[in-house]
């Protein structure tokens, strides 16, 4: 069996995947990977017409997908101390953005949600314009003044203080001080129609590649860096430190309430539809 599987460049993907991608997982299905950035995947799953089997797509994106695709109870993204940061050339409040212009990378992210769960609480009548910009061009944009604030991920992190910029707020924090949960950011999906013995295997076979790049964290390194993007090397070890996690080896019931409480808050908001009771359920 090959599998045609697609989910981005980034650190935390290629680590999680490395031994799988390789044909080092045995009585694995061999894979046939395409490189994508997430908001990219989410468009494919959400389209229906995309080929793949497997996508790395944002957590806030199941309500519209899980017809058709199952979530696969591990190789995902969630963690703590791991959320979202509003950035602004200075400091301030959530007050501040009343009424501004936010920079955000998708409005089909995970992020994009705990954004507004927190815009919500915490800014008087609102933020005034969202702007979807790609990732990489949002500190930029706030630094030369172009947007008021940008919602960050990633490795940016570790890297927002070199662009003179500051947290505003941080997603992360504010979800997990009122809900007592992990942040779900990426999850795997797989389509349904693949059927339930070769779902298994799938998930299987994500979690031993997981645990082989925990036993082994060097093998991944050549693939880690390869597609990278010119990141240094502590900033991927960081960024793996962050996201890969218990959670990548198994949601377990934590990190399944987390799913539904954040879909079950953003439904209640209008953000995204309801999800059916047993829309989660694997296999």
């Amino acid at each position: 069996m090959q599998l045609k599987i697609a989910y981005s460049p980034c650190p935390n993907d290629t680590f999680v995947f490395d031994a799988w991608a390789h044909g080092r997982v045995p009585g694995a299905p061999r894979l046939d990977v395409t490189f994508a950035d997430i908001d990219v995947t989410n468009g494919w799953a959400e389209g229906g017409a995309d080929d793949h089997d497997v996508l790395k797509v944002s957590y806030a994106v199941l309500p519209w997908i899980l017809d058709e695709y199952a979530l696969l109870p591990c190789g995902g993204a969630l963690g703590r101390g791991c959320g979202p940061l509003v950035l602004t050339r200075e400091p301030g409040s959530g007050a501040d953005l009343a009424g501004k212009t936010v920079a955000v990378p998708s409005e089909r992210s995970t992020a994009y949600l705990l954004f507004r769960l927190w815009a919500a609480e915490t800014v008087p009548g609102g933020v005034g314009e969202v702007v979807v910009l790609p990732f990489h061009e949002i500190m930029p944009a706030v630094r030369d003044g172009k947007v008021d604030a940008g919602l960050v991920i990633h490795e940016a992190r570790f890297t927002y203080a070199s662009y003179g910029l500051h947290r505003l707020a941080d997603m992360g924090e504010h979800w997990e001080s009122t809900t007592g949960l992990p942040i779900p950011l990426g999850a795997i999906v797989a389509r349904r129609s693949l059927g339930e013995e070769a779902l298994r295997l799938l998930a299987d076979s994500a979690r031993r590649s997981v645990r082989m790049a925990w036993d082994d964290p060097e093998a991944s390194r050549p693939y880690v860096m390869e597609h990278a993007q010119e990141m240094d090397p502590k900033v991927a070890d960081q960024h793996i430190g962050l996201y890969v996690n218990e959670f990548t080896a198994d949601l377990g019931e934590d990190g399944y309430a987390a799913v539904r409480g954040l879909l079950t808050r953003a439904a209640a908001e209008g953000l995204v539809p309801p999800l059916g009771p047993d829309a989660l359920a694997f296999p």
